[in-house]
């Protein structure tokens, strides 16, 4: 078989998997239309169309489906049996790519890429930080990480460090025209943030004491869908914000913001990478899960 051969088999199992010549192309490191071409040369030299393509989405021909189910075992084969060189090597090698919520991924991957990297200086770690809901197998992740609460079927988890908590924070100039609130009920009288998803749906102000949880909804003039945005609106003094501890700790050390309902405001769940439950475990995950376990 030609290489030109494997590279176009190879760039029509991409597209096959993603759906998109786009996350294709972001996969293998090319552009769109060079994965495109591929695909084309393909069906040219076979005389069979493999893709039915719309300006909105790609689907297989029954020809083009068959030749997946054939093809993608064998290309994950042929993974495997690169990266069982690893064991040849000093340390891992190749691309490990990680999504991420955009709000969590500073506490989790700051402390350790460094050291990650260090350790290991031929692993490439490609990280997509967003709070977009992901499908980490339709658009090409290694692995995800996500609260335990939100992990679904299907896939092999490992709880990974730090376990997150959540504060309420405001400014000096907001306290100084009204008391801090001294329980959930209290935020009725304030200003307080709605935290929202990219999609635009609400999620609660969460807070546990004794047993008991309760769910705060504001109803507030400031929608935000960044944990960052919602730090520097409560240090402008307009609002209240319930944000990761984490993220804030430096300006309630240094009195910028003040921290409230602290005795309500319990750990989360505790935070895991997850991946394909039949996923081949490369050599370079394996690197970052043991970096990243409790």
């Amino acid at each position: 078989m030609r290489s030109t051969d494997l590279s176009e088999l190879a760039a029509f199992d991409a597209v096959a998997r993603h759906r998109s010549f786009r996350r294709a192309s972001e996969e293998r490191g090319v552009t769109a239309s060079a994965v495109s071409h591929a695909v084309s040369n393909l069906e040219a030299r076979t005389g069979i169309r493999l893709l039915n393509r719309t300006t909105r989405s790609v689907s297989l021909t029954d020809a083009g489906a068959m030749l997946f189910a054939r093809l993608s075992p064998a290309f994950g084969d042929i993974g495997s049996a690169l990266d069982a060189l690893n064991q040849f090597r000093d340390t891992p090698f190749g691309k490990v790519r990680i999504n991420a919520p955009n709000s969590i991924a500073p506490f989790v991957f700051g402390p350790v890429m460094g050291p990650l990297i260090a350790a290991n200086p031929n692993l490439e770690l490609e990280i997509v930080a967003t709070d977009r809901l992901v499908d980490i197998v339709d658009e090409g992740f290694d692995a995800g990480i996500r609260l335990g609460e939100s992990l679904r079927e299907g896939m092999t988890v490992v709880r990974i460090k730090p376990r997150l908590r959540f504060a309420v924070v405001g400014s000096p100039d907001y306290f100084a025209s009204r008391p801090a609130p001294k329980a959930p009920a209290d935020l009725k009288e304030h200003v307080c943030i709605r935290n929202i998803y990219p999609s635009g749906t609400a999620y609660p102000w969460e807070f546990a004491r004794y047993g008991k949880t309760i769910e705060f909804e504001p109803i507030g003039p400031i929608s935000l869908d960044d944990h960052e945005l919602m730090v520097g609106a409560a240090l402008s003094g307009v609002a209240l914000a319930y944000v990761w501890e984490d993220r804030v700790r430096p300006y309630v050390e240094n009195g910028r913001l003040v921290e409230c309902l602290a005795s309500w405001c319990a750990p989360e769940d505790w935070l895991y990478l997850y991946y394909p439950a039949r996923k081949h475990l490369s050599a370079g995950l394996r690197a970052v899960i043991e970096a990243l376990r409790v």
